[in-house]
C-alpha cells in the first residue's frame, strides 16, 4: 500500500516529507555546530531553506486534501484552530 501512496506522489523523483525532515534536522545541527566554513555554511542554509519550503508545500497540500475528504460529504464542517476559538470567544 506504502507503494502505491508514493507512486501517486505528482513528483515522484521528489524525497518523501520524512526524508525531507530528517535531512532538514541533519542541516540544521550543521549549521548550529559552527565548525564549517562560511561558503559552506551559506551553501548548506540554502539548501535548508529549500527543503523547509518543499516540507511547507507538501504540508499544505495535505491539508487541502484532509479538507477535501472532510468536505466530501457535504456535512462535516472544519474546525477552527484554538487560537481562532479564543479570538472568538474574547469579550471586547
Amino acid at each position: 500500500m506504502e507503494k502505491v501512496v508514493q507512486a501517486k506522489r505528482e513528483d515522484a523523483n521528489s524525497p518523501a516529507f520524512e526524508d525531507i525532515l530528517s535531512r532538514l534536522s541533519t542541516v540544521v545541527e550543521r549549521l548550529e555546530s559552527g565548525e564549517m566554513p562560511l561558503e559552506e555554511s551559506l551553501t548548506l542554509f540554502e539548501e535548508g531553506v529549500r527543503l523547509s519550503r518543499v516540507g511547507a508545500a507538501r504540508l499544505d497540500e495535505a491539508e487541502r486534501r484532509v479538507e477535501r475528504l472532510l468536505h466530501q460529504d457535504g456535512t462535516t464542517e472544519l474546525v477552527a484552530d484554538r487560537g481562532e476559538r479564543e479570538k472568538e470567544n474574547e469579550v471586547p
